[in-house]
Protein backbone atom coordinates (compact mmCIF):
# COMPACT_ATOMS: atom_id res chain seq x y z
CA UNK A 1 0.00 0.00 0.00
CA UNK A 2 1.67 3.82 -0.81
CA UNK A 3 0.63 5.87 2.36
CA UNK A 4 0.74 9.42 2.47
CA UNK A 5 1.37 11.43 5.85
CA UNK A 6 0.47 15.25 5.54
CA UNK A 7 2.38 16.74 8.53
CA UNK A 8 4.13 13.24 8.80
CA UNK A 9 6.74 14.76 11.30
CA UNK A 10 4.43 16.01 14.10
CA UNK A 11 3.37 14.22 17.05
CA UNK A 12 0.66 12.39 15.19
CA UNK A 13 2.45 12.03 11.69
CA UNK A 14 5.67 10.69 13.23
CA UNK A 15 3.55 7.82 15.93
CA UNK A 16 1.71 6.70 12.48
CA UNK A 17 4.82 7.09 10.67
CA UNK A 18 6.99 4.57 12.25
CA UNK A 19 3.42 2.32 12.74
CA UNK A 20 3.22 2.44 9.12
CA UNK A 21 6.97 1.82 8.62
CA UNK A 22 6.28 -1.28 10.97
CA UNK A 23 3.58 -2.62 8.49
CA UNK A 24 5.89 -2.42 5.53
CA UNK A 25 3.93 -0.12 3.36
CA UNK A 26 5.79 2.03 0.91
CA UNK A 27 5.21 5.53 3.10
CA UNK A 28 5.57 9.52 1.82
CA UNK A 29 5.79 11.90 4.56
CA UNK A 30 5.03 15.54 3.78
CA UNK A 31 5.76 18.28 5.90
CA UNK A 32 7.99 21.67 6.22
CA UNK A 33 9.64 21.02 9.34
CA UNK A 34 8.44 23.97 10.82
CA UNK A 35 7.22 23.13 14.27
CA UNK A 36 8.78 22.35 17.22
CA UNK A 37 10.25 18.91 17.34
CA UNK A 38 9.88 18.26 13.42
CA UNK A 39 13.42 18.09 12.69
CA UNK A 40 13.98 15.85 15.50
CA UNK A 41 11.08 13.46 14.19
CA UNK A 42 12.54 13.25 11.34
CA UNK A 43 15.58 12.24 11.98
CA UNK A 44 14.29 9.52 14.31
CA UNK A 45 12.03 8.36 12.03
CA UNK A 46 15.06 7.74 9.46
CA UNK A 47 15.59 5.35 12.11
CA UNK A 48 12.98 3.30 11.59
CA UNK A 49 13.14 2.24 7.95
CA UNK A 50 12.79 3.52 4.45
CA UNK A 51 10.32 6.28 3.37
CA UNK A 52 10.17 9.14 1.09
CA UNK A 53 10.66 12.83 2.77
CA UNK A 54 8.38 15.90 0.90
CA UNK A 55 9.88 19.31 2.46
CA UNK A 56 6.28 21.06 1.08
CA UNK A 57 3.74 23.42 2.91
CA UNK A 58 0.64 22.34 3.37
CA UNK A 59 -0.58 26.06 2.53
CA UNK A 60 0.80 25.66 -0.98
CA UNK A 61 -1.75 24.17 -3.86
CA UNK A 62 1.48 23.29 -5.83
CA UNK A 63 3.36 21.48 -3.68
CA UNK A 64 0.28 19.14 -2.48
CA UNK A 65 -0.70 18.49 -6.02
CA UNK A 66 2.52 17.47 -7.40
CA UNK A 67 2.76 15.01 -4.03
CA UNK A 68 -0.34 13.50 -4.79
CA UNK A 69 -0.23 13.53 -8.74
CA UNK A 70 3.14 11.99 -8.60
CA UNK A 71 2.93 9.50 -5.98
CA UNK A 72 -0.80 8.49 -6.35
CA UNK A 73 -1.34 7.44 -2.70
CA UNK A 74 -3.53 4.93 -1.91
CA UNK A 75 -4.02 6.43 1.73
CA UNK A 76 -4.06 9.65 3.35
CA UNK A 77 -3.65 10.39 6.66
CA UNK A 78 -3.92 14.34 6.29
CA UNK A 79 -2.75 15.09 9.90
CA UNK A 80 -0.76 18.41 9.04
CA UNK A 81 -2.52 21.40 10.78
CA UNK A 82 -2.60 24.67 13.47
CA UNK A 83 -3.21 23.32 15.88
CA UNK A 84 -2.80 25.96 19.49
CA UNK A 85 -5.95 27.91 19.76
CA UNK A 86 -3.99 30.96 21.26
CA UNK A 87 -2.26 31.29 17.77
CA UNK A 88 -5.80 30.69 15.91
CA UNK A 89 -6.87 34.32 17.95
CA UNK A 90 -3.52 36.17 17.43
CA UNK A 91 -3.20 35.58 13.69
CA UNK A 92 -6.57 33.65 12.02
CA UNK A 93 -5.20 34.01 8.37
CA UNK A 94 -2.47 32.12 9.45
CA UNK A 95 -4.58 29.41 10.90
CA UNK A 96 -7.38 29.39 8.33
CA UNK A 97 -4.57 28.95 5.37
CA UNK A 98 -3.31 25.74 6.84
CA UNK A 99 -6.21 24.06 8.74
CA UNK A 100 -8.76 24.98 6.03
CA UNK A 101 -7.07 25.62 2.80
CA UNK A 102 -4.32 23.28 3.60
CA UNK A 103 -7.06 20.18 3.65
CA UNK A 104 -9.28 21.67 0.42
CA UNK A 105 -6.08 21.60 -1.23
CA UNK A 106 -5.62 17.91 -0.33
CA UNK A 107 -9.03 16.37 -1.37
CA UNK A 108 -8.94 19.02 -4.48
CA UNK A 109 -5.65 16.81 -5.49
CA UNK A 110 -7.26 13.37 -4.47
CA UNK A 111 -10.44 14.64 -6.81
CA UNK A 112 -8.03 15.12 -9.50
CA UNK A 113 -5.37 12.72 -9.51
CA UNK A 114 -5.96 9.59 -6.62
CA UNK A 115 -9.97 9.48 -6.58
CA UNK A 116 -9.57 5.90 -4.97
CA UNK A 117 -7.69 6.97 -1.95
CA UNK A 118 -8.65 6.86 1.24
CA UNK A 119 -8.34 10.02 3.22
CA UNK A 120 -8.44 10.42 7.10
CA UNK A 121 -8.91 13.74 8.33
CA UNK A 122 -7.56 14.61 12.07
CA UNK A 123 -10.36 17.41 13.05
CA UNK A 124 -11.01 18.71 16.61
CA UNK A 125 -13.63 18.13 20.05
CA UNK A 126 -13.21 22.20 19.39
CA UNK A 127 -15.86 22.32 16.70
CA UNK A 128 -18.68 21.73 19.26
CA UNK A 129 -17.67 25.21 21.24
CA UNK A 130 -17.22 26.14 24.62
CA UNK A 131 -20.19 23.80 25.49
CA UNK A 132 -20.89 25.90 28.51
CA UNK A 133 -24.87 25.23 27.82
CA UNK A 134 -24.71 21.98 29.80
CA UNK A 135 -25.42 21.97 33.57
CA UNK A 136 -21.96 20.95 35.12
CA UNK A 137 -21.33 19.52 38.62
CA UNK A 138 -18.60 20.43 40.90
CA UNK A 139 -16.23 17.93 42.74
CA UNK A 140 -13.01 18.43 44.76
CA UNK A 141 -11.19 17.69 41.50
CA UNK A 142 -13.02 17.74 38.56
CA UNK A 143 -16.43 19.08 36.42
CA UNK A 144 -19.01 16.34 35.70
CA UNK A 145 -21.54 16.18 32.90
CA UNK A 146 -24.47 14.21 34.74
CA UNK A 147 -26.43 14.24 31.30
CA UNK A 148 -23.60 12.52 29.29
CA UNK A 149 -21.68 9.59 31.61
CA UNK A 150 -20.20 8.36 28.27
CA UNK A 151 -19.38 11.25 26.84
CA UNK A 152 -20.72 13.27 24.08
CA UNK A 153 -21.45 11.42 21.00
CA UNK A 154 -21.57 12.75 16.90
CA UNK A 155 -25.05 14.31 17.32
CA UNK A 156 -23.59 16.92 19.80
CA UNK A 157 -24.18 20.07 18.27
CA UNK A 158 -21.72 21.94 16.21
CA UNK A 159 -20.96 25.80 17.28
CA UNK A 160 -17.47 26.94 16.24
CA UNK A 161 -17.02 29.45 17.83
CA UNK A 162 -13.17 30.44 17.69
CA UNK A 163 -10.64 31.35 14.58
CA UNK A 164 -9.68 27.48 15.81
CA UNK A 165 -12.85 25.92 15.82
CA UNK A 166 -13.89 27.78 12.52
CA UNK A 167 -11.22 26.74 10.46
CA UNK A 168 -10.66 23.26 11.94
CA UNK A 169 -14.72 23.09 11.52
CA UNK A 170 -14.86 24.10 8.08
CA UNK A 171 -12.16 21.27 6.89
CA UNK A 172 -14.29 18.97 9.19
CA UNK A 173 -17.12 19.72 6.69
CA UNK A 174 -15.42 19.93 3.45
CA UNK A 175 -14.28 16.26 4.15
CA UNK A 176 -18.00 15.34 4.35
CA UNK A 177 -19.19 16.99 1.67
CA UNK A 178 -16.54 15.58 -0.46
CA UNK A 179 -17.19 12.07 0.39
CA UNK A 180 -21.16 13.06 -0.19
CA UNK A 181 -20.67 15.15 -3.32
CA UNK A 182 -17.63 13.64 -5.28
CA UNK A 183 -17.32 9.81 -3.65
CA UNK A 184 -14.20 10.79 -1.92
CA UNK A 185 -13.61 7.87 0.43
CA UNK A 186 -13.05 10.23 3.55
CA UNK A 187 -13.39 9.80 7.58
CA UNK A 188 -13.19 12.37 9.99
CA UNK A 189 -11.55 11.93 13.85
CA UNK A 190 -13.33 14.69 15.95
CA UNK A 191 -9.93 14.13 18.35
CA UNK A 192 -10.08 15.14 21.77
CA UNK A 193 -6.86 15.21 23.91
CA UNK A 194 -3.66 12.74 22.27
CA UNK A 195 -0.84 12.00 24.34
CA UNK A 196 3.11 9.87 23.88
CA UNK A 197 6.04 9.62 23.00
CA UNK A 198 7.74 11.82 20.07
CA UNK A 199 5.27 14.87 21.16
CA UNK A 200 6.96 18.32 22.10
CA UNK A 201 4.06 19.75 24.00
CA UNK A 202 4.37 23.70 24.93
CA UNK A 203 2.22 26.04 27.00
CA UNK A 204 -0.39 26.04 24.00
CA UNK A 205 -0.46 22.82 22.62
CA UNK A 206 0.31 19.22 23.91
CA UNK A 207 -1.15 19.91 27.57
CA UNK A 208 0.03 16.12 28.84
CA UNK A 209 3.43 16.19 27.39
CA UNK A 210 3.73 20.12 28.57
CA UNK A 211 2.82 19.64 32.10
CA UNK A 212 4.97 16.07 32.68
CA UNK A 213 8.02 18.31 30.95
CA UNK A 214 7.01 20.88 33.74
CA UNK A 215 7.10 18.17 36.55
CA UNK A 216 10.15 16.22 35.54
CA UNK A 217 12.20 19.75 35.33
CA UNK A 218 10.60 20.95 38.79
CA UNK A 219 11.80 17.62 40.54
CA UNK A 220 15.19 18.36 38.86
CA UNK A 221 15.32 22.13 40.44
CA UNK A 222 15.28 23.50 36.74
CA UNK A 223 12.61 26.14 37.42
CA UNK A 224 12.84 28.96 38.68
CA UNK A 225 9.42 29.80 39.54
CA UNK A 226 5.41 27.56 39.76
CA UNK A 227 4.40 26.99 36.19
CA UNK A 228 1.04 28.13 35.01
CA UNK A 229 -2.44 26.67 34.23
CA UNK A 230 -5.47 28.37 32.77
CA UNK A 231 -8.45 27.90 34.95
CA UNK A 232 -9.08 26.03 38.34
CA UNK A 233 -7.27 22.52 36.84
CA UNK A 234 -10.68 21.03 37.08
CA UNK A 235 -11.20 20.89 33.21
CA UNK A 236 -11.72 17.21 32.01
CA UNK A 237 -10.61 15.13 28.80
CA UNK A 238 -10.45 11.89 27.64
CA UNK A 239 -6.82 10.90 27.08
CA UNK A 240 -5.43 8.86 23.99
CA UNK A 241 -2.06 7.48 24.00
CA UNK A 242 -0.27 7.25 20.87
CA UNK A 243 0.08 3.37 20.34
CA UNK A 244 -3.64 3.52 20.36
CA UNK A 245 -4.16 6.36 17.86
CA UNK A 246 -1.76 4.96 15.17
CA UNK A 247 -4.69 1.47 15.68
CA UNK A 248 -7.29 3.95 15.18
CA UNK A 249 -6.10 5.32 12.32
CA UNK A 250 -5.16 1.99 10.55
CA UNK A 251 -8.53 0.59 11.38
CA UNK A 252 -10.51 3.65 9.64
CA UNK A 253 -8.36 2.38 7.16
CA UNK A 254 -9.00 -1.03 7.43
CA UNK A 255 -12.57 -0.31 7.06
CA UNK A 256 -13.10 2.77 5.26
CA UNK A 257 -15.95 0.71 3.15
CA UNK A 258 -18.16 1.48 5.33
CA UNK A 259 -17.13 4.33 7.29
CA UNK A 260 -16.64 6.38 4.06
CA UNK A 261 -17.94 10.06 5.12
CA UNK A 262 -18.79 9.66 8.69
CA UNK A 263 -17.25 11.56 11.48
CA UNK A 264 -16.21 9.80 14.96
CA UNK A 265 -15.78 11.27 18.13
CA UNK A 266 -12.44 9.99 19.57
CA UNK A 267 -10.14 9.93 22.62
CA UNK A 268 -9.67 7.24 25.59
CA UNK A 269 -13.50 7.27 26.49
CA UNK A 270 -14.73 8.20 29.85
CA UNK A 271 -12.53 5.67 31.73
CA UNK A 272 -9.66 7.64 30.93
CA UNK A 273 -10.51 10.74 31.61
CA UNK A 274 -8.82 13.17 33.78
CA UNK A 275 -8.72 16.48 34.92
CA UNK A 276 -6.06 18.73 35.43
CA UNK A 277 -5.78 17.91 39.17
CA UNK A 278 -5.93 14.23 38.42
CA UNK A 279 -2.86 14.33 36.08
CA UNK A 280 -1.26 16.31 38.81
CA UNK A 281 -1.94 14.06 41.25
CA UNK A 282 -0.76 11.52 39.00
CA UNK A 283 2.33 13.25 38.16
CA UNK A 284 2.96 13.80 41.81
CA UNK A 285 2.95 10.17 42.25
CA UNK A 286 5.34 9.08 39.09
CA UNK A 287 8.45 12.25 40.50
CA UNK A 288 8.39 11.68 43.76
CA UNK A 289 7.16 15.12 45.03
CA UNK A 290 4.18 17.93 45.31
CA UNK A 291 4.29 19.92 42.08
CA UNK A 292 4.17 24.03 42.83
CA UNK A 293 1.79 25.57 40.19
CA UNK A 294 -0.15 28.90 40.11
CA UNK A 295 -3.68 29.46 38.31
CA UNK A 296 -4.45 32.10 35.40
CA UNK A 297 -7.86 33.22 33.87
CA UNK A 298 -9.45 29.98 32.22
CA UNK A 299 -8.79 30.23 28.32
CA UNK A 300 -11.45 31.62 26.06
CA UNK A 301 -13.67 28.98 24.92
CA UNK A 302 -12.03 26.52 26.78
CA UNK A 303 -14.44 23.49 27.01
CA UNK A 304 -14.88 22.33 30.81
CA UNK A 305 -15.71 19.02 30.49
CA UNK A 306 -15.00 17.06 26.53
CA UNK A 307 -15.15 13.19 26.59
CA UNK A 308 -15.86 11.42 23.53
CA UNK A 309 -18.38 8.84 23.77
CA UNK A 310 -17.03 6.10 21.63
CA UNK A 311 -19.75 3.84 20.55
CA UNK A 312 -19.55 4.71 17.37
CA UNK A 313 -16.10 4.25 16.66
CA UNK A 314 -16.22 0.45 18.51
CA UNK A 315 -19.21 -0.15 15.87
CA UNK A 316 -17.81 0.89 12.47
CA UNK A 317 -14.05 0.35 13.07
CA UNK A 318 -14.01 -2.34 15.90
CA UNK A 319 -11.62 -0.70 17.79
CA UNK A 320 -11.31 0.41 21.70
CA UNK A 321 -8.26 1.91 23.33
CA UNK A 322 -5.69 -0.34 24.52
CA UNK A 323 -3.52 1.83 26.90
CA UNK A 324 -5.06 2.79 30.26
CA UNK A 325 -4.33 6.63 31.16
CA UNK A 326 -1.65 5.76 33.74
CA UNK A 327 0.27 3.25 31.80
CA UNK A 328 0.83 6.04 29.18
CA UNK A 329 1.49 8.67 31.56
CA UNK A 330 4.16 6.56 33.27
CA UNK A 331 5.39 6.17 29.66
CA UNK A 332 5.02 10.24 29.12
CA UNK A 333 6.65 10.95 31.93
CA UNK A 334 9.96 9.07 31.10
CA UNK A 335 9.87 10.24 27.15
CA UNK A 336 9.76 13.83 29.41
CA UNK A 337 12.62 13.01 31.35
CA UNK A 338 14.97 11.46 28.87
CA UNK A 339 14.49 14.79 26.96
CA UNK A 340 15.07 17.29 30.20
CA UNK A 341 18.34 14.77 30.66
CA UNK A 342 19.27 15.34 26.47
CA UNK A 343 19.15 19.16 27.52
CA UNK A 344 15.44 19.16 25.12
Amino acid sequence: MKLLITGGCGFLGSNLAAAALERGVELMVFDNLSRVGSPQNLEWLRGQGHFTHVHGDIRNTNDVTRTIRDFKPEAIFHVAGQVAMTTSIANPRFDFEINAGGSLNVLEAVRDHAPEAAVLYSSSNKVYGDLEYIDYLETDTRYVDPAHPDGLDERTPLDFQSPYGCSKGSADQYMQDFARVYGLKTLVFRHSSMYGSRQFGTFDQGWIAWFCSQAVKQRAGLLNAPFTIAGNGKQVRDVLEARDMARLYFAGLDHIERAQGQVLNVGGGMENSLSLLELFALLEELTGGTLAYEKLEPRYSDQRVFVADLAKARALLDWTPQVSAREGIAAAVSWARAGVEAGR
